[in-house]
């Protein structure tokens, strides 16, 4: 016979297993900045009831992908251009700091396996290339063990993620290979045991699509939903 430690389990599970589908749809871009995000409609399509759902947008609103406005509802995360420059001038310093901790931890199949995603964002179209670009810097960060400092990177990441897609999808247009040659300097920075200088490529990567995107304020045009 269940009891309620098994049912908070189940729905547990269940919750987890609809954040994942939510989470993988909003980062490939089919529930853009702005979209509600309706409970039932969840539940429906999930058969289940509303308590998993709950839970699935608690974990998406720690993750930073779901703002949820009290007695109103849920809806994905949106940013505006000052907020997107504030987020991002936040990533030119932290993340440096978390490759340094990582670099030395990172093993000859790693560094293997880092050329491999280069190579494959250099044939990749805008999306794949977004997909592979985000396995490949969660892979320099992999080694180093946190208290908090990853799963922010993280939160970053998935808030910055939509407007990210936007400057790729620009610099594939004009055929822009900066970011190509920026993921090869960094791992050859690593393969030289130089994790300052592979720091420095790291800092200049993110502060090169930073100012890319202040120059595009029109992808924070509006949008329907909230801030």
């Amino acid at each position: 016979m269940s009891g309620p430690l098994t049912v908070a389990r189940d729905h547990g599970r269940a919750g987890s297993g609809i954040a994942d589908t939510l989470r993988d749809e909003i980062l490939r871009g089919i529930h853009p900045p702005g979209t509600r995000i309706r409970q039932e409609d969840l539940a429906a399509r999930h058969t289940t009831s509303r308590i998993p759902v709950r839970e699935a947008l608690r974990i998406l609103e720690a993750e930073g992908l779901v703002t949820l406005v009290a007695n109103s509802g849920a809806w994905v995360s949106r940013l505006t251009l000052a907020e997107c420059e504030e987020l991002y001038l936040v990533r030119e310093r932290i993340e440096p700091v978390l490759l340094g901790m990582s670099a030395p931890l990172l093993s000859p199949d790693d560094l293997d396996a880092l050329d491999d995603l280069a190579t494959r964002m250099e044939q990749a179209d805008a999306e794949d290339f977004l997909r592979h670009d985000r396995e490949f810097h969660f892979a320099t960060y992999a080694p180093a063990r946190t208290v908090m400092l990853g799963d922010t990177v993280v939160g970053l990441w998935n808030r910055t993620h939509h407007y990210r897609r936007a400057f790729v999808t620009a610099a594939h247009a004009r055929h822009d290979g900066t970011a190509h040659l920026d993921h090869r300097l960094l791992v050859a920075a690593l393969r030289r045991g130089d994790a300052e200088e592979a720091a420095h490529v790291l800092e200049r990567h993110i502060r090169r699509t930073r100012i890319e995107l202040e120059r595009h304020p029109e992808i924070f045009g509006d949008e329907p939903g909230v801030r």
